[in-house]
């Protein structure tokens, strides 16, 4: 496995180890589960920014959209458990 060496300042270093010992890890184990958790969210931002772009581009493709009022009062119910008619999407209108 190759190696990757880092400049830590002092305060940053003592605050990495308090946690690591806290967690009940060496420092090494914390710093690359604080790595991988890091990679891990940026891969699920990259993949949440390319659907949202997705979406809007089809949104001015085709014109359709549900209103959000709509779209809310969908979601609350579903979220109560009740039973409800999922809005259907209609040109924007501008």
């Amino acid at each position: 496995m190759p190696t990757t060496t880092i400049r830590i300042e002092d305060e940053l270093k003592a605050r990495l180890a308090a946690a690591a010992e806290r967690a009940g890890m060496t420092t090494h184990a914390f710093i690359l589960d604080a790595l991988a958790q890091s990679a891990d969210q940026a891969e699920l931002d990259h993949e949440f920014n390319q659907l949202a772009d997705r979406r809007w581009k089809k949104l001015l493709a085709d014109g359709e959209t549900v209103p959000w009022a709509e779209a809310r009062a969908w979601l609350e119910a579903r979220a109560r458990g009740e039973p409800a008619r999922k809005p259907r999407p209609r040109k924007l209108t501008r």
